[in-house]
């Protein structure tokens, strides 16, 4: 078996290992999957994800740090998103590997 060299830019891989170190969180990675195509308020990934509102925010935020994810408001809604598509790329395989049907 070979190795896939990932790249020798040293900015690719650092922009791989923050993403990945981001999504290394349960809870993060379940946000993910439930943002994967669609733009959501905080309260529908609150249903989905099957946390509190606080705690959600709080992991939101790191995500949003780690510029994965962005968000806006519109009136009292907080409306999240993926904001590299690449990420989502990632957690599709991610799916595809990990999860069974």
């Amino acid at each position: 078996m070979s190795l896939i060299n990932l790249s020798e830019k040293e900015e690719d891989i650092i922009r791989a290992t923050n993403a990945l170190k981001a999504m290394a969180h349960p809870l993060r990675l379940k946000i993910l999957c439930a943002l994967q195509n669609e733009e959501l308020p905080v309260l529908e990934i609150v249903e989905q994800v099957g946390s509190s509102q606080s705690n959600i925010s709080q992991h939101i935020d790191i995500l949003r740090t780690k510029e994965i994810v962005e968000s806006r408001r519109d009136g009292n809604k907080i409306l999240c998103k993926v904001k590299d598509r690449e990420i989502l790329k990632l957690v599709s395989h991610m799916q595809e590997v990990f999860c069974s049907n």
